[in-house]
């Protein structure tokens, strides 16, 4: 269960488990708000129950509980996965008259809200899986016992077409440096930031933000005035993120905070070096090699980083191997999955 199935890195996850589970005796169902990832899964078969979004109001998460009672009446499943903790009190609501063990992937939150989450979960949820160690750290101060380890992974997406065709459809020529950025325009994302970092940067060079979301006006806005709209592309929400990746040269980040992003993983196992703050869990999924880390709110730090790698194709490919090297080692789906599989069997076990 997670709240929708669009372009985010939990919903990359969500669909790739659930691509896997067959491989490990799962019966798989997903129940989300939808979107596309959720059109792909029913394309190949899987259970998908629409639930809408719950937007923190007594209202939505009534309507919600109740949509989760149905899907789960029709889908009799053994054990509930919620992801994060608007789906996780939800889900909570709607399995306690079935007793259903309910365990949440945790994604993360901003700082000042860990203590908000973890109260919520101390209460729906039997076990707590947080994607990186410095988020399983922080839930532990703020009173959640025992959250349990299991850093994301990033499933196979080959790519559909070809660099050149790419950078074609986008009016990109193929010598010209380009650097991707695939988030949300939400104020989490800090493109701003990367906008200021980008004017700070000389030669031709294109930015594709690979995302919309609540900042895209005002985010054109601070291009034109910053003069740099015709070196910035916003592509909005994308399907076709392994294409671009194939297209691009790096990808950057400028979040203030991330729990372990799906995007960078995505990045590295492209080969492609990532360039992105130094907050929680990129630092741990950066650790093995593959990119540079740069202060939080530092579009001078930003621009330099972008500078050594955009116009230096031996370092990107040193980087780049790098990287790939460290995603297979450190973030095998199949290591992933056995470790899911472990603890939905204990939990099934146990109620």
């Amino acid at each position: 269960m997670i709240s929708e199935m669009g372009t985010g890195g939990a919903e990359a996850l969500v669909a790739g488990m659930a691509r896997s589970g067959g491989q490990f005796g799962w019966q798989s169902a997903v129940a989300s708000g939808g979107g596309h990832r959720a059109e792909a899964l029913r394309a190949l078969g899987v259970p998908t129950f629409t639930v809408p979004v719950a937007q923190r109001k007594a209202a939505g998460v009534l309507r919600a509980t109740t949509a989760t009672k149905a899907a789960i009446r029709s889908f009799q499943p053994e054990v509930v996965l919620a992801h994060n903790v608007s789906a996780s009190l939800v889900a909570r609501l709607a399995v306690l008259p079935r007793r259903l063990p309910l365990l949440t992937v945790f994604h993360g939150v901003a700082e000042t809200d860990y203590t908000g989450a973890a109260r919520i979960l101390k209460h729906t949820s039997r076990t707590v899986v947080a994607v990186a160690d410095v988020t399983a750290d922080r839930l532990r101060a703020a009173g959640v016992p025992d959250p349990v380890v299991i850093p994301n992974a990033v499933f196979p997406q080959p790519e559909r077409v070809d660099r050149e065709a790419v950078r074609a459809v986008h009016g990109v020529a193929p010598d010209v440096p380009v650097a991707l950025c695939p988030a949300r325009l939400e104020p989490q994302k800090r493109h701003d930031v990367l906008l200021e970092a980008w004017a700070k940067l000389d030669g031709e060079a294109v930015l594709w933000l690979a995302g919309d979301g609540s900042r895209r006006d005002t985010l054109r806005l601070r291009a034109a005035e910053l003069g740099i709209e015709d070196r910035v592309r916003f592509l909005g929400n994308r399907c076709d993120v392994p294409d671009l990746l194939a297209a691009a040269d790096v990808t950057v980040l400028t979040s203030d905070w991330e729990g372990m992003p799906i995007a960078v993983l995505e990045s590295l196992a492209a080969g492609r070096p990532v360039i992105a703050t130094d907050v929680d869990g990129v630092r741990q999924a950066l650790a093995g090699g593959g990119g540079v880390t740069v202060p939080r709110r530092d579009p001078a730090a930003t621009a330099d980083a972008l500078r050594s790698l955009l116009f230096n194709a031996h370092a990107r490919t040193e980087l780049g191997e790098a990287g790939r090297a460290s995603v297979q080692r450190e973030h095998d789906p199949r290591l992933l999955m056995r470790s899911y599989d472990e603890l939905l069997r204990t939990a099934i076990g146990g109620s």
